[in-house]
């Protein structure tokens, strides 16, 4: 009996060490097949990184994009609107042209040219000098006629500094002038084109504090509206270009300060 039992657990021991040894290759096996799938694992969320990463970097380029595209619209809108004003001026140098011509001697009345401030007429009656009054001012009209004209040729020739140059010193020999507070408009103009703004604002504030009945006025309240939006003080531009919508209902500067509106309430949605 004893020799039976003793026979079968002979055969089974080489049995059990083969399961035994079995078992340990499977463990082995799986723990193989465990890292490799973590190392796919990791592989694949490298993989979802770089993938994320490409997204950022095309979205970012879109958003580039959109930018310049922003930047090319706002540069055509200058663009535009300084066309715009330079029509303006060529209609404005036709008329000083032919006011030129009105003041010399047998016809000296200023008060044809189309340029001039509704303010001019009141300036006469008050006894002001200066050409714009009418009087026998010491000033020569055909001087400050041709003064004022060589400034604006340098402004239409796009030489904005000569430009500001001879406006400057125009305001400065005739400061009483019809022509005084256009000079004042087209002189934050050549400070505007070459984005000075801080200098342009200061003219065109000037023209708005001091010459409130000229022609130039609500041109002069949009640029400075403008300049204020180019400084970043939204606030101010936003009040400013209200007034101007308020206060020159229908006119080409109230239509010009709507759409910067509608634009500045765009962004600040965005």
């Amino acid at each position: 009996m004893a020799g039976a039992i003793a026979s079968a657990m002979l055969f089974a021991f080489p049995v059990l060490a083969q399961d035994s040894r079995l078992s340990l290759a499977d463990r082995v096996a799986l723990l193989e097949q465990r890292a490799q799938n973590r190392d796919q694992s990791g592989i694949g969320m490298v993989n979802q990184i770089q993938q994320l990463q490409a997204q950022i970097r095309q979205q970012q380029g879109q958003i580039e994009e959109l930018q310049h595209h922003l930047q090319e619209l706002d540069d055509k809108s200058k663009a535009q609107y300084a066309d715009l004003d330079a029509r303006l001026g060529r209609l404005e140098g036709a008329g000083t042209g032919a006011a030129a011509a009105g003041a010399q001697p047998g016809n000296p009345s200023p008060g044809n040219n189309p340029a001039a401030p509704a303010s001019a007429p009141a300036a006469a009656a008050s006894g002001t000098t200066g050409a714009s009054a009418g009087t026998g001012s010491t000033a020569d009209p055909a001087a400050a006629q041709a003064a004022y004209e060589v400034a604006f040729k340098a402004l239409q020739s796009g030489d904005y500094v000569q430009a500001s140059r001879e406006f400057r010193s125009f305001i400065q020999q005739y400061p009483n002038h019809a022509l005084t507070p256009n000079a004042w408009y087209w002189l934050g103009e050549s400070y505007y084109v070459t984005m000075n703004y801080p200098v342009a604002l200061e003219s065109f504030q000037h023209l708005v504090s001091q010459f409130p009945q000229s022609e130039k006025m609500p041109d002069a309240l949009l640029k400075v509206g403008y300049c204020q939006f180019e400084l970043k003080q939204m606030k101010k531009a936003k009040a400013t270009l209200t007034a101007v919508t308020t206060r020159y209902p229908g006119s080409r500067a109230a239509s010009l300060a709507q759409e910067r509106l509608h634009r500045m309430q765009l962004q600040s949605v965005n």
